[in-house]
């Protein structure tokens, strides 16, 4: 009896990539943008064998500079638009850059590039006013109307804030706060040159990231995404759907995000933002919740959701508290928003959970649940003699993301400076190593573990110490500013992740 053969599954592909933000790139203009940089970049992770782009959260950012604290969950980030770019479409000049000031190359700083970049996205605007370029024009009409559900919103709202210099909008006079119909048509009549600047800038924004994308594609790099749970208070996302959020009724938040005390803040992190009204989300059959995954899939490949556990559980902080540890944790929408953004959106929603902090069997039961990548963060395993869950050799399913660390930790190299001989000692017998370019162990690690996905910062390939550290938690300045040159992505660690890719089959 001729038993036949059970047909074989092709095992699932290996891949690892790089954590770098956009605005970390190399580039003349103060910050990295979406310029040769970023195209060079890509170059990079082709080169070495790297199939994955991981980027921070690419909204327009607000008070602080943080990606994590956006003025849209839908619109894209204008200081990363490329001036060469700008250039290349007719509109600007040469003699339109120079003026420009000198920058550091290896640090962003906020303040002089945000005036700097605006003042050159004006005179594009100016110049497109007047561009015999009817393709572009009739491409500016075509994406005011495909995008009109979010971008009517935000551009008027944006207007609104240069309106009032910049303030927030809970300091407008009462009939913008919470505008009738008519009160939004006179003020669109009035802000009508500032509604079509912001609508112009986003199109900018959509036409130079598409083009990236598509050359990232063309080079089998995949671009992992970013968006935090929450939304800012001062965004237009509040201001435009006051329903969605627990405010009072003169717009205030009743109670606002955080989390309990944990392994990055002894009294917790208070991130003030607003919480979702979930029972009225359910009502709508979470609208917005599909149509911000749904644009957010259109601009990557995958998608990193921070703070997944908040679906679960939130911890909700009484408005008004100094820190975070006077919150109480309240149940979330759990599976039921995911399957209704399933029954909208197709059942392989690629979604990466972030699962750290405070993590319960339930939590881990919803992410599972529907096959959710949860993340598994080297530096967590490592300080910890007694860790169990981020430690290589004790995983217990591909189905995850190895990281040396994140955005939010400290470099590996220093990270590891500051850790005790005892666990010094350990990672050196672990990786039969002296440690002296320990984030590059870390990455062999990484690449080495069953995860399905290795991920690590740039910063951990450069072997940079504290000085590279991208964020630190609970600490308001100062963060989101590192960048790199060039010339640092050389021959030799070229060469090194190549071969090491290479040989972990990644």
């Amino acid at each position: 009896m001729n038993i036949p053969e059970t047909p074989q599954k092709e095992p699932q592909q290996r891949l690892s990539g790089i954590l770098a933000h956009p605005t970390s790139f190399p580039s003349p203009y103060g910050i990295g943008d979406l310029g040769q940089g970023a195209y060079d970049f890509i170059d990079f992770l082709e080169a070495t064998g790297q199939h994955l782009w991981q980027v921070l959260p690419l909204g327009p950012t607000g008070f602080g500079d943080s990606p994590y604290q956006g003025f849209s969950a839908f619109a894209g980030q204008p200081l990363i638009i490329s001036p060469e770019k700008l250039l290349e479409m007719k509109l600007l000049t040469e003699k339109d850059l120079e003026d420009m000031p000198e920058w550091d190359p290896r640090k962003v700083d906020y303040g002089p590039v945000i005036e700097f970049k605006t003042g050159l996205l004006r005179l594009a605007f100016h110049a497109f006013h007047h561009t015999p370029d009817k393709t572009l024009l009739e491409e500016f009409e075509h994406f005011c109307d495909e995008e009109s559900g979010w971008l009517d919103d935000y551009s008027l709202f944006m207007a609104g804030k240069d309106a009032h210099e910049g303030k927030s909008w809970l300091e407008w006079e009462d009939d913008l706060m919470f505008p009738t119909s008519s009160v939004r048509k006179e003020w669109k009549e009035q802000l009508g040159e500032e509604i079509l600047y912001y609508q112009f800038v986003q199109f900018i924004f959509q036409k130079q990231w598409q083009e990236l994308r598509e050359y990232a594609h063309e080079h089998e790099v995949e671009i992992i995404g970013d968006i935090p749970i929450f939304v800012s208070l001062d965004s237009c996302d509040v201001w435009a759907n006051k329903k969605l959020f627990q405010l009072d009724t003169k717009g205030y938040p009743t109670c606002v995000a955080g989390v309990p005390p944990d392994y990055f803040s002894a009294t917790g992190q208070l991130w003030g933002n607003p919480l979702y009204d979930w029972d009225y989300h359910k009502s709508t059959g979470y609208r917005w919740w599909i149509e911000r995954i749904r644009r957010q899939l259109t601009m990557v490949d995958y998608l990193r959701i921070d703070h997944f556990r908040g679906f679960e559980a939130y911890w909700a902080v009484p408005a008004g508290e100094e820190t975070a540890v006077n919150g109480t944790w309240i149940k979330g929408p759990c599976e039921d928003l995911f399957l209704a953004i399933q029954k909208a959106l197709g059942k392989d929603i690629p979604i990466f959970a972030e699962d750290l902090g405070v993590i319960t069997p339930e939590v881990e039961q919803l992410r599972d649940m529907f096959e959710f990548p949860g993340m598994k963060v080297l530096q967590f395993g490592f300080g910890d003699m007694d860790d169990r869950n981020y430690v290589p050799h004790f995983y217990t399913t591909t189905n995850c993301i190895c990281y040396t660390g994140t955005h939010d930790n400290d470099t590996t190299m220093g990270w590891y400076e500051e850790q005790p001989e005892m666990i010094k000692d350990r990672i050196r017998r672990y990786g039969n190593t002296d440690g002296n370019r320990v984030s590059l162990d870390f990455i062999r690690f990484c690449m080495g573990s069953i995860a399905r996905y290795a991920i690590f910062p740039i910063q951990d390939l450069l072997v940079l110490g504290s000085e590279a550290r991208m964020n630190t938690p609970g600490v308001a300045a100062g963060n989101w500013s590192f960048r790199f040159e060039k010339e640092d992505l050389t021959e030799e660690r070229k060469k090194w992740l190549a071969a090491t890719t290479q040989l972990y089959n990644r």
